[in-house]
C-alpha cells in the first residue's frame, strides 16, 4: 500500500515538473545573435531577446555575469563593456550557449544586386583563389529578404554565419568576400560582414518613415502598399498571370508538340532559317519584337580523343530565359536575363561525330538576344570549341508580351523596416553601399535621397561619425560618340558630390572596370580592394594611405585653356602621353572633345574651336570609353563637372 502511494506521489511529481518546464518562458534570441557571431570590438556589446514578463535573465561572457528582467512587454537588453579584438569565446545566456564568438570589426553592406551578387558567379576569374583560400577569423551572413511597409521590425528570419572557407564562400557576395580579405591582411583581426542587399532594389526602399518625410511622393506610394490585402491581391495577380503565359507557351509550343521534340538528336532541321549569335534579327519582324518560344540547333563534330569526356557548355548571357539540351538530355536552364550560362556536360553525354545542341530561348516582353562579347564556347579541360557561328532557328510559339508588376516588394520603406531596423542594437565599424542603377531614372533626386540615407543610418544605429562608403556606378551600356547628356554620369556626379559634402565618407570610383553589355560587371576583386583602401582611410585613420584616384578640386581659366587643380595628396598624376575623356564648352554650353595633358599636377584642357571656354566635364557618359585619368597610385580619378548642379 505504501509503496503504491509511493509510486503515485513520484509520478505526480514527474507530471508537475514536465507541465512546470513546458510552461515555463524560454529565452529568445535574435537571428543574429548565435553561433559563429562576430561582435564589435571596442564599443558597447548589446545582448537583447525576448521572454516573459518579469523573467530573470543572465549573461555570462569572459567570465563576468551581467543580470536584468524581462520588461512588461517581454523585452530584455544587457550591455556588456567593450572587449577588445579576440575569441572564439563562449557566451551563456539563462540556458542557452553561444560557441564561436568572435570579437573584431562588423561591417554592414547593403545596396543592390552589385553587392548581393555572389561568389559564385565570378568563379571563372577567381576560382583558383577562392579554392586555396580559408579564413576562420573572417564570417558572414546574409540577411534574408524581407520587406514590411508597417513598422520597423525587430528581427530577421533564421540565419547561420558562416566562416571563410572555399565552401562557404560561394554564398559570399564576391563584394564583400574580396573586401574583407584585402582588409584583413592590413588589419589582422576578426572581421564579420552583415549583408542586407536586395536585387533591382531602389534607394527609398531603405529609408525610413521619418527620413522620407520630405519626399512625400514616396510616402503616398509607401500608403498604397500598406494595404495589406492590395499587396496579395498585386502579388496573386503577378503569380496567376506568369502561371497562366507560361501555360499557354507550353500548350502550344510546336517545340514540344510535334511527335520527335526539336531538342532531339532525331529532329530533321533542313527547313529551319540560318543564323549566328551575333545577328539579333531572328528577334522581331515587322510586327515587333518575337515573345514566346524561339528555338535554335546545331550540330558539331567531335574527335574521338572529345568523346566522352566532361565538358562546360558557355553561352554567355541570354534574353530573357533558356533551357538547354545536349543530345536530347536536358544540361541546365536559367529563368532571366542577368547570369551567365554555364552548364556542365556529363561524361559519356558526348560522342565522337555529330552531337546536337539545342536553346529553347524564351522572350517574355523585350528584346530578345545573345548578348554581345559573351563567351560561346563549349570548354574541355585542354580545348574549346567556338559556338558563336550558324545556328538553325524557327519560332515555336509567338505570345503577347508579358505584362509584369512584380515591384511590390521594392517600394519605399519596405527594406528598411524589414532589413535595416532589426540591425538597431548592434554595433559597426562602417558601411559599406552599393547602389544606384535602379534610380539612374531620376538622377538629380539621388544626392538628396543618399545625403538622406546616411543620415537616416548613422541617428537610427547611434552613431553620428560611423564610416559610409560608396561604390560610384561603373561604366556601363554602349559608348557614344559624342559628348551628351547621361543619367547614368549625373547618378554617379551625385554620389560624387554626396561624399564631398559629408564627412567620414569615402567614393570607391569603378569606371574603368565596368563591362558595356553586363549590368553587373564580374571585376569585383578590384572593387573590394578600393572598399578596403576607403576603409583603411577613414575608419582606421591609415594617413599613408592613398585610396582616392584625383579628386578635382577647382578650375582656372587662362585664355582659351581650362586648368584642373585635384586634392592635396591625390595629386600625384599619371603622366600619360594623352589624357582621355575631357570635355569642354563654351558660354553656349555646349560640350565638344577637348584634348588634355598633364602637367605636374595639374590638368590641362582646351579645344582649339572654343575661344572662351567656362566648364570641363570628365568621363561624362554612361560609358566613357577610354578615360584614364589617374595618379600614380594607379587609381582613378572619379566622372565629375566643373559646374555643380545638385
Amino acid at each position: 500500500m505504501k509503496s503504491g502511494i509511493f509510486f503515485r506521489l513520484v509520478i505526480d511529481v514527474c507530471l508537475f515538473l514536465c507541465f512546470a518546464s513546458l510552461c515555463e518562458a524560454k529565452v529568445k534570441l535574435p537571428a543574429l545573435v548565435s553561433d559563429g557571431m562576430v561582435l564589435q570590438r571596442e564599443q558597447n556589446i548589446v545582448i537583447w531577446g525576448t521572454a516573459d514578463s518579469g523573467e530573470s535573465i543572465e549573461v555570462e561572457f569572459l567570465k563576468e555575469r551581467y543580470n536584468t528582467t524581462a520588461n512588461e512587454n517581454g523585452d530584455w537588453k544587457i550591455v556588456i563593456p567593450p572587449v577588445k579584438a579576440g575569441g572564439p569565446y563562449v557566451m551563456t545566456i539563462n540556458d542557452i550557449h553561444i560557441k564561436d564568438i568572435l570579437i573584431g570589426d562588423v561591417w554592414l553592406c547593403s545596396g543592390q544586386s552589385n553587392m548581393e551578387l555572389p561568389i559564385n558567379r565570378v568563379l571563372d576569374l577567381y576560382r583558383e583563389e577562392i579554392k586555396e583560400y580559408t579564413n576562420t577569423n573572417i564570417r558572414y551572413v546574409k540577411t534574408p529578404i524581407n520587406h514590411n511597409y508597417h513598422t520597423p521590425q525587430k528581427d530577421v528570419k533564421e540565419v547561420n554565419w558562416k566562416s571563410l572557407t572555399p565552401e562557404n564562400a560561394l554564398s559570399y557576395s564576391a563584394t564583400c568576400y574580396f573586401f574583407a580579405k584585402d582588409l584583413y591582411e592590413k588589419i589582422t583581426v576578426p572581421i564579420g560582414i552583415i549583408n542586407s542587399s536586395v536585387g533591382g532594389s531602389p534607394i527609398e526602399s531603405w529609408i525610413s518613415e521619418k527620413s522620407l518625410k520630405p519626399f512625400p511622393h514616396y510616402l503616398h506610394d509607401r500608403d498604397m502598399h500598406r494595404i495589406d490585402s492590395y499587396i496579395e491581391h498585386t502579388q496573386n495577380l503577378d503569380i496567376e498571370r506568369r502561371t497562366i503565359w507560361n501555360s499557354i507557351l507550353c500548350k502550344n509550343d510546336c517545340g514540344l508538340l510535334e511527335d520527335i521534340k526539336w531538342y532531339s538528336p532525331e529532329y530533321d532541321d533542313s527547313s529551319w532559317s540560318i543564323t549566328d549569335l551575333n545577328n539579333k534579327s531572328w528577334g522581331q519582324d515587322k510586327s515587333g519584337f518575337v515573345n514566346g518560344s524561339i528555338w535554335f540547333r546545331k550540330d558539331i563534330d567531335l574527335s574521338a580523343d572529345l568523346a566522352g569526356k566532361e565538358a562546360i557548355i558557355r553561352l554567355g548571357c541570354i534574353v530573357d530565359a533558356d533551357s538547354v539540351f545536349v543530345n536530347g538530355v536536358f544540361v541546365g536552364a536559367v529563368a532571366y536575363q542577368y547570369p551567365p550560362r554555364i552548364y556542365s556536360i556529363p561524361s559519356g553525354l558526348l560522342k565522337e561525330g555529330k552531337n546536337n545542341i539545342t536553346v529553347r530561348l524564351i522572350s517574355y516582353s523585350g528584346f530578345p538576344q545573345f548578348v554581345d562579347e559573351k563567351p560561346y564556347k563549349l570548354v574541355f579541360e585542354d580545348n574549346e570549341i567556338n559556338l558563336e557561328k550558324e545556328w538553325k532557328y524557327k519560332t515555336g510559339v509567338r505570345m503577347p508580351a508579358l505584362q509584369s508588376v512584380g515591384t511590390y516588394q521594392q517600394r519605399p520603406t519596405g527594406f528598411f523596416n524589414g532589413m535595416i531596423a532589426p540591425l538597431q542594437n548592434l554595433a559597426f565599424k562602417g558601411i559599406l553601399w552599393y547602389q544606384g542603377e535602379s534610380n539612374t531614372g531620376q538622377p538629380f533626386e539621388y544626392y538628396d535621397l543618399l545625403s538622406a540615407l546616411i543620415q537616416d543610418w548613422r541617428s537610427f544605429l547611434g552613431d553620428r561619425d560611423i564610416p559610409f562608403i560608396v561604390v560610384q556606378l561603373p561604366n556601363f551600356m554602349k559608348v557614344t560618340t559624342n559628348p551628351s547628356e547621361s543619367n547614368w554620369a549625373q547618378l554617379r556626379e551625385s554620389q560624387r558630390s554626396v561624399v564631398q559634402d559629408t564627412p567620414n565618407t569615402g567614393l570607391a570610383v569603378a569606371i574603368d572596370i565596368g563591362e558595356w553589355n553586363d549590368i553587373h560587371p564580374l571585376n569585383k576583386k578590384d572593387i573590394g580592394r578600393r572598399l578596403s583602401l576607403q576603409a583603411q582611410r577613414i575608419a582606421y585613420d591609415d594617413k599613408t594611405i592613398i585610396a582616392d584616384g584625383p579628386v578635382y578640386e577647382s578650375m582656372q581659366i587662362e585664355g582659351d585653356k581650362i586648368i584642373l587643380s585635384f586634392q592635396k595628396g591625390t595629386d600625384d598624376l599619371f603622366p600619360a602621353d594623352e589624357v582621355k575623356g575631357f570635355a569642354i564648352a563654351g558660354k553656349d554650353g555646349n560640350y565638344q572633345w577637348a584634348e588634355a595633358r598633364v602637367e605636374k599636377n595639374k590638368v590641362i584642357v582646351w579645344n582649339e574651336a572654343i575661344k572662351n571656354p567656362v566648364k570641363v566635364r570628365y568621363a561624362w557618359g554612361d560609358n566613357p570609353e577610354g578615360a584614364n585619368l589617374k595618379n600614380k597610385s594607379g587609381l582613378p580619378a572619379s566622372p565629375f563637372q566643373t559646374e555643380r548642379k545638385n
